[in-house]
């Protein structure tokens, strides 16, 4: 399979992926040369040399090394998380040339701004105060996550999900789509004499996707459908053809019903993931709640102004009785 190295050298060059290869990993010193063998003494056979090992496979190998500074495998993978989607799921071995070229750029330019004490620069120290708040957020939130949103809690949240969700009724029906009327009407008579749904579905039929299925459209509840075809669907009976076609903005419909039943709930599997996006919302929600009910918190103004109490609303005043309106003069 090939990849477009292009559009990914494009992507490692923006913005978002410059800090990619921020974290260096720790350096590993060269290993030591073997030292040469003594020299035997005299009158004694020379000791045999060692037998070199098997190669063995390095599990973190060194890939680059920049001006002294390894650069190992593992942090190419840590920087191919900070990739585009699309780049993520590949194979690593289909981004490495290009993912390595950028991070032995990255560590070019961190090590000259080591050298020009760029990082004693007050604004960097900012951002890199602002960065590392960043990263502990992230990972106090995801332990958070993986400590409150248990396997049983999201079983249980399924479960009272299923308790609001009342069974609806599915048909499994075929159908065939014409463009006239009077095409549709042919087709019920020539089915009542018993010719084949599912034939005359794959010769007929203006929907190719449902034809070549003989028709076939699955299992579907009422609100899948367009109203007009789910209200003449759902009054047929298991085995039944429509009497008449059936108008939709697609054209005309002859519609059969194999089967009926109740919907099977959705599995768990099926809802696994958004029940617990929904928890670790809720948790992490219910957390920071904690968190500032226990806490000081004071806010200022842009300007960096204390922000003044709103002035309490004057309380209404006490009702008082009306008067006793005065009576018309009478007419003279």
């Amino acid at each position: 399979m090939s990849y477009n190295l292009r559009h990914l050298r494009l992507a490692l060059l923006s913005g978002a992926v410059a800090a990619l290869a921020g974290p260096v990993l720790a350096q590993t010193p060269p290993a030591q040369a073997p030292k040469p063998p003594t020299a035997a003494p005299a009158g004694q056979p020379a000791a045999k040399p060692p037998v070199a090992a098997a190669p063995t496979a390095v599990k973190d190998p060194v890939v680059a090394v920049v001006n002294g500074q390894q650069i190992r495998l593992s942090e190419l993978e840590i920087a191919q998380q900070s990739l585009p989607a699309q780049y993520r799921t590949m194979p690593l071995q289909a981004v490495f040339p290009a993912l390595l070229e950028r991070i032995i750029d990255s560590k070019l330019v961190v090590q000259e701004g080591k050298k020009t004490k760029t990082n004693d620069d007050p604004a960097f120290k900012k951002r890199m105060a602002f960065v590392e708040e960043q990263v502990l957020q992230d990972f106090w939130i995801q332990r958070e996550i993986a400590r409150l949103v248990t396997l049983e809690k999201i079983q249980q949240r399924y479960q009272e999900r299923l308790k609001s969700m009342p069974p609806e009724e599915e048909v499994h029906a075929r159908h065939i789509l014409v463009a006239t009327e009077d095409e549709a009407k042919a087709l019920i008579a020539e089915l009542k004499k018993g010719a084949a749904f599912d034939k005359i579905a794959k010769d007929k039929s203006t929907d190719k996707a449902s034809g070549a299925e003989g028709g076939d459209l699955g299992w579907f509840k009422k609100s899948d459908m367009v109203k007009e075809f789910a209200d003449a669907a759902f009054a047929l009976k298991k085995g039944e053809l429509s009497e008449a076609p059936i108008k939709t903005q697609f054209g005309y419909h002859v519609i059969k019903i194999d089967d009926r039943r109740t919907a099977p709930p959705p599995a768990l599997e099926e809802l696994s993931e958004q029940i617990r996006e929904e928890l670790a919302r809720e948790a992490v929600t219910a957390q920071l709640d904690k968190i500032r009910a226990g806490s000081k918190i004071e806010k200022f103004n842009i300007d960096g102004t204390k922000v003044e109490a709103a002035p309490a609303a004057p309380a209404a005043p006490a009702a008082t009785p009306a008067k006793p309106a005065t009576p018309a003069a009478p007419p003279k």
